[in-house]
């Protein structure tokens, strides 16, 4: 008969897991609850002993929040379905979204260009490092689909006024969101903005584009250009 170690005895519930690793679950909770995507990179060990016990956390998640956890190789969330506090409207939920039509296409269009840049340099989910490109090709790749789905306002949307409208304002986000890391050059070097390097987070595989409920050429139809105010 094979004895069972302790290191091979899986707990079931996560009373069983907080007893003999009270420690590293209050970390992994915390860390879960603390930023919307959870890295390997943040936390390798922390990581590792979150996917061991996926099961138990899911389960805890579930039963004690109605809260969802997904972790896959390279990410982990909890995704909250349902918001209880109705006093508090969406504009002040402290939620990733974009209110302007513009923006939401610049994200769409990133999605696009994330997909694009993997396969054109045969990146996938399970290479180790992430891709990273430099903001000038995002910001040109963004010109031109806006070129493709306005045609007749060039004008409205040419560069300078993508970049300063559009592409811009929305990187803030996109890195509080953890979806995309900015590299920082060395203290030495001045980088322009066209050279500053992006590294594209694991949280973007979670999205399709394609399989987003309005195609970026419906979102389009029959609308105006929306640059907004400054």
């Amino acid at each position: 008969m094979i004895k069972m170690t302790d290191e091979f005895q899986r707990p079931h519930a996560m009373n069983d897991l907080l007893e003999r690793h009270k420690d590293r679950v209050q970390e992994v909770l915390n860390i879960l609850l603390e930023s919307p995507y959870f890295y390997p990179q943040d936390n390798d060990n922390a990581f590792r002993f979150l996917s061991r016990y996926q099961q138990e956390f899911a389960r805890f998640f579930a039963d004690h929040f109605g809260w969802e956890l997904f972790v896959d190789v390279k990410c982990a969330r909890v995704y909250k379905p349902t918001w209880y506090n109705a006093s508090i409207s969406p504009s002040n939920r402290e939620l990733f979204n974009f209110s302007r039509r513009d923006e939401c296409i610049a994200f769409m269009l990133l999605l696009e260009f994330f997909e694009h840049k993997l396969e054109v340099e045969s990146i996938t989910v399970d290479d180790k490092d992430n891709l990273r490109f430099k903001f000038g090709e995002l910001l040109e790749y963004t010109v031109q689909r806006f070129h493709e789905l306005y045609p007749g306002n060039a004008t409205d949307y040419a560069e300078e006024s993508v970049r300063a409208k559009i592409v811009r304002p929305i990187m803030p986000q996109l890195e509080k969101y953890r979806f995309l890391k900015k590299i920082l050059p060395p203290k030495d070097e001045r980088v322009e903005e066209e050279d500053t390097i992006y590294e594209a987070l694991p949280a973007l595989y979670h999205y399709n584009v394609s399989r987003l409920s309005r195609p970026v050429e419906a979102v389009t139809v029959k609308e105006e250009p929306d640059h907004g105010t400054d």
